[in-house]
């Protein structure tokens, strides 16, 4: 069977597996880095955090419109 992998299929079993689990390490760190830099330049989640912290501070500084007994 002449082609790329002519090579690949004469590797024992066990170096067969450590050339797998290698080539999917280096798709899955590929992918989490590539999400990682595409999403990495919003800061949304932080702006809605304190656009919120910032609204809960300003009501408990404002007097209560509520009479207490």
């Amino acid at each position: 069977m002449a082609g790329p992998f002519s090579g690949y299929f004469g590797l024992a079993p066990k170096t067969k597996n450590v050339v797998v689990a290698g080539g999917l390490t280096a798709f899955v760190f590929g992918v989490y880095f590539y999400t990682m830099r595409a999403v990495g330049g919003t800061d949304e989640l932080q702006v809605a955090i304190n656009k919120f912290e910032e609204h809960k501070r300003r009501n408990e500084t404002e007097p209560s419109l509520e009479r207490k007994a």
